[in-house]
């Protein structure tokens, strides 16, 4: 119902017992449709309501009159509040409406906009390099074994024939630990762990006779060292690989290692250079160098397990033998992507990492 007239209790033309004061004394809602916050509706709701409203004036005026009046003029004064009410309310609802309308017209998104894309991550290159490696490995049939960065002495240094008095025992080149206890110095320590492991597993065959399965593996993984310049890291990462079995000769690791670098560093035509040197746990050894843009570079050393390697992982080496390489993973990201100092690869610069 719409309400289409105020209440004047004030009006002095019709005394507020004569026979048509009720609908005199009413006029338009204007104050209540004019009310722009919800303080104004408040304001407009006491002029009809308050205290001293007119309603309320007129409801007080009930009780001068006769019970036969008092029930005529009590049921318009009740509709004319009930119409005040609902006028009320229909501009609370509406008031109600335009502060949401505006709301979300300051909160508006332009769905046509495009959207605000967090920036993608990205491989760090030495992961890059470590993948690409094992990729190229494991198509030629080696697994890849895992182990821990805290090392034993003897996993470390004494299977692989380390003498005690070698200078890679000394603080001076290697962390140590509590309880006597290391941070690895290369990888070579998951080699000899899965070695270990892989007899274990086939020493009944051993033990009667019979041959046992290949080794063929590599142990990529982060490596400790007391050293810091452009071109060594007190941490970086090693990837040693190691193929035990029967008959492996040394023309095996030319090729295995011949045929890696060639893949990569993509070119088929890339020279080796395979130098005598020594390794306390291979014999004979030998550094490989490649010839790389008008230069030889050194990338890694090799050699043939030696037999007292052998011996220490209960493997017999008038039967069987091997071959065991390191390379520096970060020695092959530098010289493949021509990086001229090894720190650029840790300092988290994104200008320098987003190359790659």
């Amino acid at each position: 119902m719409a309400l289409h007239m105020m209440i004047d209790s004030s009006s002095p033309e019709v005394p507020f017992n004569a026979p048509a004061t009720i609908s005199k004394r009413l006029s338009s809602t204007k104050p209540i449709a004019a009310a722009a916050t919800p303080a104004d509706l408040e304001n407009a709701k006491a002029l009809f309501l308050g205290k001293q409203g007119r309603i309320t004036e007129l409801m007080k005026g009930l009780a001068a009159l006769s019970v036969d009046e008092k029930k005529s003029r009590g049921a318009a004064i009740n509709q004319i509040k009930q119409a005040v009410e609902q006028a009320l309310n229909e501009r609370r609802q509406a008031l109600a409406d335009a502060e949401l309308q505006a709301q979300l017209k300051a909160e508006a998104v332009d769905v046509t906009l495009p959207g605000r894309q967090s920036a993608r991550g990205g491989l760090h290159p030495v992961s890059l390099t470590m993948e690409r490696i094992e990729a190229i490995f494991g198509s030629m049939g080696f697994e890849v074994a895992q182990g821990p960065e805290i090392e034993t002495d003897w996993f470390n240094f004494t299977a692989l024939n380390t003498p005690q008095d070698h200078p890679a025992r000394s603080m001076h080149d290697t962390f140590y630990v509590e309880g006597g206890l290391l941070l690895r110095t290369h990888t070579s320590p998951m080699q000899i762990r899965h070695a270990v492991q892989h007899v274990k597993r086939h020493q009944s065959r051993l033990d009667a006779g019979q041959g046992m399965p290949e080794i063929r593996v590599i142990a990529p993984g982060r490596t400790y060292r007391v050293d810091s310049d452009a071109t060594h890291s007190p941490m970086f990462h090693q990837c040693e690989g190691l193929w035990i079995g029967e008959n492996v000769s040394f023309k095996d690791l030319k090729v295995v290692f011949t045929d890696f670098c060639r893949t990569f560093f993509e070119s088929d035509d890339l020279v080796l250079r395979f130098r005598p040197s020594f390794f306390p746990f291979t014999e004979p050894s030998a550094e490989v160098d490649v010839q790389w843009r008008g230069r030889w570079l050194e990338v890694m050393g090799c050699g043939m397990v030696d037999p007292a390697v052998l011996e220490g992982l209960g493997i017999d080496p008038e039967r069987y033998s091997g071959f065991a390489a390191g390379l520096g993973v970060e020695r092959f990201c530098m010289v493949r992507h021509g990086i001229d100092d090894i720190r650029r690869l840790f300092t988290s610069d994104l200008r320098f990492l987003e190359q790659f």
